[in-house]
């Protein structure tokens, strides 16, 4: 069976490592009888329970899903092809340019791209929190480690904007691994500061330094990680009143009873904001799915399959705080799950 699985997925890849190959054939390769994936924290429970429902309508095994982060998932995902290796990379944002590089110097050439819904980067505070109602360039000048270029001196909400409350500027949020830091540094951090029409103009002529300013961020006590588990930073809210938290809005939506959003350039968190596109911190969502690996590892396909079904109009995960895709991407991702048609780099950044 493990030579079979080594000359399936070497046919598939064209280009095999040998070093995979001898990996395969020494560990069994294809009898991994479950599928492996990996990833995005705020993927995660929408593909826990994905993973439920097909091993129940398919009698598969239930997947094994780990969550490393968006970029700790591409890093695994990207090191080869083969049974050792994950068949798919979850991600709250898309993949990079460097990050498909990486892969195809790996020999996993075919990625199948494939998004599952839409997301919202979402701020906010404890139930009984002091009820902030905050812009782009407020996050951005308490959070930048140099805003418009200077060190940050702020200590409080108060120094930021007159406006807020005379507390000190606490937040706890997602580290530098996870789609989601990326996400809230690309929609509401680098928004603040291109607030600045200086910086604006800073990322034409320097893009780098444009990069560094805007979305470096500073460190404990302002901004505190506090990794991959964002049921932590819920935790966390719960006993820090007068802290915020960041981040999916399926955590927002799940916790109610213990906290409250707080809106951004006067927009709340919604499903329907979210699905609109009227809340800034929109964002999609994604799978990548290693076509070497269709066919070979049980059920991977279907797996793929069923995630559809449940993030469809009046699917099961919308229950769970999914926003449902726009038709069109949603037939997209139908015929790209369909076909597996592998993504083209070129369009990557």
């Amino acid at each position: 069976m493990a030579s079979k699985f080594a000359l399936i997925v070497g046919v598939a890849t064209c280009a095999l490592a040998l070093s995979a190959c001898q990996d395969q054939a020494s560990s069994g390769g294809g009898a991994r009888a479950y599928i492996s994936a990996v990833g995005s924290s705020t993927v995660y429970p929408f593909a826990t329970a994905v993973g439920e429902k097909f091993a129940e309508a398919t009698g598969n095994k239930t997947p094994k899903i780990d969550s490393t982060g968006t970029g700790g998932g591409f890093e695994r995902f990207c090191q080869g092809v083969g049974g050792d290796t994950p068949d798919i990379a979850n991600a709250s944002r898309r993949m990079k340019k460097k990050e498909f590089d990486t892969c195809a110097k790996n020999g996993v050439t075919d990625i199948v791209e494939i998004q599952i819904g839409i997301d919202g980067i979402a701020l906010g505070e404890a139930s009984r929190g002091p009820g902030f109602k905050l812009t782009e360039e407020d996050v951005y000048k308490a959070l930048a480690a140099n805003p418009y270029g200077k060190p940050n001196s702020a200590k409080t909400w108060k120094d930021v904007n007159p406006a807020l409350p005379a507390v000190g500027i606490s937040v706890f949020g997602p580290p530098s691994t996870s789609g989601t830091y990326d996400a809230f540094k690309e929609l509401i951090l680098g928004k603040g500061c291109d607030a600045d029409p200086a910086m604006k103009a800073l990322k034409d002529s320097d893009k780098d330094r444009h990069e560094a300013v805007c979305t470096g961020l500073r460190g404990a006590p302002f901004y505190v990680e506090q990794g991959e588990n964002d049921n932590l930073i819920i935790s966390k809210l719960d006993k820090n009143p007068d802290s915020l938290g960041i981040f999916g809005f399926s955590y927002l939506d799940a916790n109610k009873d213990k906290i409250k959003a707080v809106p951004v350039q006067g927009v709340s968190p919604t499903y329907d904001t979210i699905a609109g596109g009227s809340y800034p911190g929109s964002r999609p969502l994604f799978l990548y799915v290693k076509k070497a690996h269709v066919g070979v590892i049980p059920g991977l396909a279907d797996y793929v399959a069923e995630f559809l079904k449940g993030a469809a109009k009046d699917g099961y995960l919308a229950a769970k705080g999914l926003v449902i895709s726009p038709p069109d991407v949603s037939a997209k991702a139908a015929a790209a799950a369909k076909s597996m048609t592998p993504l083209d780099g070129a369009e990557l950044k």
